[in-house]
């Protein structure tokens, strides 16, 4: 066969490799572009940074004084959709108020996001706390505490506790002449039950001297994230030392009991058995260095629903239930209904009489739907998330703002009434993500069932055995949700 001259040889070879470097080159730019439209299909969130240092902080703060707590969102969505950029509480953050991307954060925990707070928080509750954990410890110790609170002995025993712990405050109060606030009296009941879960510690001196420090402690939650003498970071953080020392050597003695117990197979009495018990385990102390103060720190934390979130429901379910005596009739009628059963047969109310009843059940919802104590929860992107045509960038916060979503006229007919009869129709958004009062995903909480359980037996003993006239107040949603004058009321027996 006949070969090219060297000359031509080289000109086909330029040809071949030409048109090789073309074909790529075409592809590349074919691929670069499809790359480019659907990044652009998927956008950042518009919004405003605000003003320098303090971004839009104020107005956030001035939204939760008012009568519409979520005129905040409510501005912003009508400026720049659902999902908006803003600057609060010192941190650059992408708020949603949109459901699906709301779950999608919620369920993406650990994998795509992970706990990002403000600094307010996390220098107070710190890097073991269980709000900012992640990973396996935390789905671990999550695990371990939500299978204690199912267990069958703790029901049957934490329900005889919490009935004899609101029998004997509502006595109290009806023995009062003068006015009873509310908020504050719950918060002793619930605080008592939490800790009585948490600790084992009875009423007394050492629960009183608890309870001062916690109450000093939680004013810091919520912020400037300034630590100076006299500011209240600075007063929260010295709270909270305070309250380690005390935990620790309750911790201490527990210790020493079990190791006298050793083999012991008796069920956990608390959870710092449970804790004590599973993070025992000598590659889990070496993991964590400071196992003790892991312990008593998120036995601290886990105070905090006992002080605000099923007290302030409470507090709520009664003022709502005073503004709508129709709901209170027929809240009255189910219980007195059960009541009348039980007296006539002698048994003992279970865990699940209470939560049977179902208008109880839907009296509780509506108040959390209305108020949601936990009304958001931040996150930070571990990676670029794309939802519904938004694109979160990696590394940036983002917070789900469960109000925004239970305030929604979208979600729910007729928002700022408080309608339990609503949830006859729309029950299964219990567990649907347009209703998260509890949170969602990996970080459900996992004492819903008791919080719910405490609100159902504090609201069947004040209906079925006393009767009340509150005083108009009105509500304040930051920095936590609470009534402006604790809801002062007069109560007094039935037969009165």
């Amino acid at each position: 066969m006949e070969q090219l001259p060297f000359s031509e040889s080289w000109v086909f070879l330029v040809v071949i490799v030409s048109s090789v470097v073309v074909f790529y080159a075409s592809k590349l730019l074919k691929n670069r572009g499809e790359d480019e439209r659907e990044q652009k299909a998927f956008v950042v969130p518009r919004g405003n940074r605000g003003w320098p240092l303090i971004g839009e902080t104020l107005d956030f703060i001035a939204s939760g004084y008012s009568a519409n707590p979520v005129s905040f969102m409510e501005k912003r969505k009508s400026m720049y959709g659902d999902v908006f950029r803003t600057h609060i509480l010192g941190k650059a953050i992408i708020v949603s108020s949109d459901p699906i991307v709301s779950k999608t954060i919620l369920q993406n925990h650990g994998n795509a996001f992970i706990p990002c707070y403000p600094k307010s928080i996390t220098e107070l509750l710190g890097k073991s706390s269980i709000l900012q954990m992640n990973g396996s410890l935390h789905k671990r110790v999550h695990s371990l505490i939500g299978v204690f609170l199912k267990s069958p002995q703790f029901k049957a025993r934490i329900t005889r506790d919490i009935e004899r712990a609101v029998q004997h405050s509502l006595s109290l109060w009806s023995g009062k002449t003068d006015l009873v606030y509310l908020q504050n009296e719950t918060k002793k009941v619930t605080f008592e039950v939490l800790v009585r879960v948490l600790l084992s510690i009875e009423p007394g001196e050492e629960m009183n001297s608890l309870k001062r420090e916690f109450e000093e402690f939680i004013k810091g939650l919520i912020c400037l994230p300034i630590n100076f003498p006299g500011t209240t970071l600075y007063k929260s953080l010295k709270a909270k030392k305070r309250l380690l020392d005390m935990v620790n050597k309750v911790i201490e003695r527990r210790k020493l009991s079990l190791k006298k117990t050793e083999g012991n197979t008796m069920p956990s009495i608390d959870v710092i058995d449970v804790l004590l018990r599973d993070l025992g385990d000598p590659e889990v102390l070496h993991q964590h260095r400071l196992p003790l103060d892991f312990i008593s720190g998120n036995i601290i934390e886990m105070m905090i629903p006992g002080e605000e979130t099923v007290p302030t429901a409470m507090t709520l379910a009664v003022k709502f239930l005073t503004d709508n005596p129709v709901a209170l009739a027929h809240l009255v009628e189910e219980n007195m209904e059960i009541k009348r059963r039980k007296d006539n047969s002698g048994e003992e109310y279970s865990w699940n009489d209470y939560m049977s009843l179902t208008f109880t059940q839907n009296v509780i919802s509506e108040t959390l739907r209305l108020a949601n104590i936990i009304n958001a929860v931040w996150r930070k992107a571990l990676k670029d998330v794309k939802v519904k045509g938004y694109l979160i960038p990696k590394g940036w916060c983002v917070m789900a703002s469960f109000s925004a979503v239970h305030m929604d006229e979208r979600n729910y007919k007729n928002p700022y009434e408080f309608d339990p009869w609503r949830w006859k129709n729309i029950g299964d958004a219990i567990s649907s993500n347009i209703f998260t009062p509890f949170g969602g995903g990996q970080r459900l909480c996992p004492g819903l069932e008791l919080a719910r359980l405490e609100i159902s037996i504090f609201l069947h003993n004040l209906v079925t055995t006393y009767r009340w006239a509150a005083q108009r107040d009105e509500i304040i949603y930051f920095p936590t949700v609470r009534m402006k004058r604790k809801l002062p009321i007069t109560i007094m027996p039935l037969q009165h």
